[in-house]
């Protein structure tokens, strides 16, 4: 099988997409950089001094959504680790990438409801977690239900779906320059410097 091959432009707004323990968080630490991904569980942990409080997501995810805003504003790619499984959940990002003309890109991690209870399982901090997960599971079947056209009619340019744990593993990422990028292109008057 070969690896995914994942294009995405270099000023994208990333989302991850799937259910507790699909993967998504492995994945962003392997393919971005650090600073570049925005984790919905870092940052209920930031604002509670616990990742797994689900009282602290409305203040979460106000922190996301006013980081997300100011790197969108400098053209920085940003990728949101959240499960987003959910239309409701990304329509509020996705109007932040309109704002800022950015790409929209998802990645699914659409593997089985076995191996995210596994993944799941070998946390101790997600005890008693299996509801949320099957919970978030059928969401992510209702979003890919007719396969990805939902998602592009919600305006994702690009869409990736990952249906395996192998395919999770290779994927490879390329960034793209985005078409409208012209810093590195030098103009008549930028030799007046040089003379």
């Amino acid at each position: 099988m070969n690896a995914p091959h994942l294009r995405i432009p270099a000023l994208s707004l990333v989302l991850l997409i799937g259910p507790s323990g699909s993967g998504k968080s492995t994945l962003a630490r392997r393919l971005f950089r650090p600073s570049e991904v925005l984790s919905s569980d870092a940052l209920r942990g930031m604002v509670r001094d616990d990742e797994n409080d689900m009282s602290a997501t409305a203040d979460a995810f106000a922190t996301l959504h006013f980081i997300l805003e100011k790197r969108l504003a400098a053209g920085l790619l940003t990728v949101v680790d959240a499960t987003n499984v959910k239309d409701i959940d990304r329509a509020s990002l996705l109007s932040l990438a309109e704002k800022f003309h950015v790409a929209k890109v998802a990645i699914v991690l659409d593997v089985s409801i076995e191996v995210c209870l596994q993944h799941n399982a070998r946390r101790p901090d997600r005890a008693g977690s299996r509801a949320w997960v099957i919970g978030q599971h059928g969401a992510l079947r209702r979003s890919l239900r007719g396969g990805t056209a939902g998602l592009e009619k919600e305006g994702f340019r690009h869409v990736y779906v990952l249906d395996n744990e192998a395919r999770i593993a290779g994927a490879q990422l390329e960034r793209m320059k985005n078409p409208t990028d012209a810093r590195e292109e030098r103009g008549p008057f930028d030799i007046i410097g040089d003379v």
